[in-house]
């Protein structure tokens, strides 16, 4: 009897981003989750310079570790280079010792990537080339996403409430009449980045130049948005099963404590508290699912996605950002969302690889 072959998953983690440390964590979640009797795993991770490696399959070696964030180096493994060619899916091994060798074709990669040049439409128009079905968001939808000036266009066309911003380009700066309309305190983000990082507080417009400079050493285009005081609630979202409409988890909030805001530190190092459910209303909460499969489908998302938002003291909802890979820590809300929800960690990883092979590559 022939034993079936298993489906050869290409994890792909690390990058270039500033978010490096969150997708190795995320990564090592994954490699932990997949059925060893259902999926042979290549773990293929990137360096901060954009190098690709073999990198070992130990979760552990993934994990963050007395505060101490997990690397992928040249170090970690062989080089190993996947090209853009639809008819050959191999991915190539480069052994310093045994010279050039190629694995076997890959069936689905799952880019665990976060951030710039990963979740920003570029690996995704890269493994389009190549013709391998993949995990997530198409280009369109990983660009728009992840540039937060086109996520609240988009969203606002749909009529998905967004709250005051202003758009500040390279070498441009914010107008006297923009710092009336925003009011104080402001939010200074990079327009694409994620993980908050580069993001200020603002709570006087004397430290508004310095918090513009820090956002613009991730990215040249800023956001500048107006403090909406409400609670952060968040929603996973994932595609229809057989293409069907997109399905919205339970609802998650997040509480900062000690934090002035939901920071880094707070989100990764600190084990934020968060209440799920959310204790909302129920026709609140079922108007935050709805938006949030609204923004999925209005940004032409596909596998999955975190909606965020603010809901106000008289339940008014403003989106906040849509994430096409989130956080897939132990930590993370959008595991635990769908964990409360009924369907544990492993389902999810395996619907979602299950969901790639079905919609393949090319428009759909």
């Amino acid at each position: 009897m022939t034993t079936p072959r298993k489906t050869r998953v290409a994890i792909v983690f690390g990058g270039r981003s500033t978010e490096h440390a969150i997708s190795c964590v995320s990564a090592g979640s994954i490699l932990r989750a997949l059925d060893p009797g259902q999926y042979e795993v290549v773990p293929v991770g990137i360096t901060r310079d954009g190098a690709w490696v073999l990198a070992g399959a130990d979760p552990a070696t993934l994990a963050i570790s007395d505060r101490k964030l997990p690397e992928i180096t040249t170090a970690s493994g062989n080089a190993v280079v996947l090209a853009a060619d639809p008819t050959a899916t191999e991915l190539i091994v480069r052994d310093p010792a045994a010279g050039v060798s190629s694995l076997a074709g890959v069936d689905v990669v799952f880019p665990v990537l976060h951030g710039a040049y990963g979740e920003d439409g570029t690996i995704q128009g890269m493994l389009e080339m190549a013709g391998i079905p993949y995990v997530g968001a198409n280009v369109f939808a990983s660009a728009a996403a992840m540039d937060k000036e086109f996520t609240k266009k988009l969203a606002a066309v749909e009529g998905i409430p967004v709250g005051p911003y202003a758009v500040l380009r390279a070498g441009s700066e914010l107008s006297e009449a923009d710092k009336e309309r925003l009011g104080l305190p402001v939010f200074v983000k990079p327009s694409r980045a994620g993980s908050s990082h580069g993001i200020t507080k603002v709570s006087d417009w004397a430290d508004l130049d310095a918090a513009i400079a820090t956002a613009r050493r991730i990215d040249p285009k800023v956001l500048v948005e107006a403090a909406i005081a409400g609670r952060e609630i968040e929603c996973g979202v994932l595609e229809g099963e057989a293409g069907g409409a997109p399905e919205a988890s339970l609802l998650a909030e997040i509480h900062v404590d000690s934090h002035d805001w939901y920071d880094f530190e707070a989100k990764y190092l600190d084990g934020g508290r968060y209440d799920i459910p959310a204790d909302l209303p129920g026709p609140v909460a079922a108007r935050v699912q709805e938006y949030a499969r609204r923004t999925f489908t209005a940004l032409d998302c596909a596998g999955l996605a975190r909606v965020d938002f603010f809901v106000t003291a008289d339940h008014q909802i403003y989106l906040n950002e849509i994430n096409t890979m989130p956080g897939m820590t132990p930590t993370s809300m959008f595991p635990l969302m769908w964990a409360a929800t009924g369907l544990e960690y492993p389902k999810v990883v395996d619907r979602l690889i299950r969901t790639a092979l079905r919609r393949g590559t090319g428009l759909h």
